[in-house]
């Protein structure tokens, strides 16, 4: 069984994780921005299937395909912080824009939203890593099975993503109006994510191989 200081670690990794402005945050901002509440519930429904998917296939082997093949824990490595950085240029770059900036987006059909928001995340650097690389940190094998201990493990980080995820749908429409009656405020935050998303992709880049 997991520790309860593995649960804990977990839940604080999950938990900055989150918050730190990613494909998820960005995806579901700009739907329940342009589309309303229920689209961005849709879409992060898709995002939750994504979580589930990680957590079994990490459960089965996905830790241990890339400690087999490495190469391709680097290939998401690097693609992912290039990935990362792309958003933080977009958002600190002279004109660039904030995640709560209003988007016309042309409105999506349930399924559509619900496909985009699992591809999203399935496609999530972010995830990819945490479930490859930082969950097998607190998985021992000599207390019991490896796959009950992934589950538990994975839905430590479900419950908080979903939960904070949830309130990002929530609040992002009100969020977004008042940013927008104050410009300087609204620079100040594309500011800050942008350089914490730069930051996550320095040190992605900078991060060994799970063989290392």
């Amino acid at each position: 069984m997991v520790t309860n200081g593995s649960l804990a670690a977990v839940a604080l990794i999950a938990l900055g994780i989150v918050l730190t402005p990613g494909p998820n945050m960005l995806y579901l901002t700009s739907r329940s921005i342009s589309q309303g509440r229920l689209a961005g519930m849709i879409s992060l429904a898709g995002i939750g299937l994504g979580f589930v998917f990680y957590m079994f296939a990490s459960a089965l082997g996905l830790a241990t395909l890339f400690k087999v093949i490495p190469v391709t824990y680097d290939i998401v490595r690097v693609a992912g912080a290039f990935y990362l950085g792309y958003l933080a240029w977009n958002m600190i770059k002279p004109k660039g824009s904030s995640i709560f900036e209003t988007q016309e987006l042309p409105p999506h059909s349930p399924l559509r939203l619900f496909i985009m928001g699992f591809v999203t995340n399935v496609l999530n650097p972010k995830i990819a890593l945490m479930y490859a690389a930082l969950i097998p940190q607190f998985i021992d094998t000599t207390v019991g099975s490896t796959f009950e201990q992934f589950i538990q493990l994975g839905m430590v980080q479900l419950v908080i993503a979903i939960t904070i995820n949830g309130a990002i749908v929530v609040a992002a429409a009100s969020v977004s109006t008042t940013l927008s009656k104050n410009p300087f405020t609204m620079r100040i935050q594309r500011w800050i994510s942008g350089t914490i998303l730069g930051i996550f992709a320095i040190s992605m880049l900078m991060q060994k191989s799970p063989t290392s």
